[in-house]
């Protein structure tokens, strides 16, 4: 018994109805690649894959792979626009106050209170965003020394 095959990038673009372009291929394997990146962090890591493109075109490209569900945007306050290439859970993340890095944390489990909404008002709700702040190891150790 062989294991399923991986799709490659053209594949799954094409499954979710997106034309396959070199800029496309490359965005979205620099945002899997990446980790949490902006906007102009992508663009360049594109131009090091394809040569040049514009960043009018990254955010045109980002929008319609978000759209398509091959890209998450999170957009913490007071920070610019990230990407992930995270898609498909329920996950978190965690944000440093002090350099801004972002990680991944898996989803809370148990009752909280702050994951069940005290009134969902009809909504039928399947997700909760959940962002914790502090700071990361780095800053943590620096700020105590």
């Amino acid at each position: 018994m062989t294991a399923p095959r991986t799709p490659t990038t053209a594949e799954e673009l094409r499954g979710v109805g997106l034309r396959v372009t070199a800029a496309r291929v490359a965005l979205l394997e620099t945002v899997r690649g990446g980790d949490h990146l902006g906007a102009e962090a992508i663009a360049t890591g594109v131009r090091d894959r394809v040569g040049h493109i514009s960043v009018q075109a990254v955010y045109e490209a980002l929008h319609a792979l978000t759209t398509a569900g091959l890209v998450r945007r999170i957009e913490p306050p007071g920070s610019p626009a990230r990407f992930e290439g995270r898609v498909g859970d329920n996950h978190h993340h965690l944000v440093c106050r002090s350099c801004g890095v972002v990680a991944d944390v898996d989803c809370a489990v148990g009752h909280a209170p702050c994951l069940t909404a005290a009134d969902d008002l009809g909504f039928s709700i399947d997700e909760a965003e959940v962002i914790y702040w502090g700071l990361c190891p780095v800053c943590s150790t620096a700020a105590n020394n």
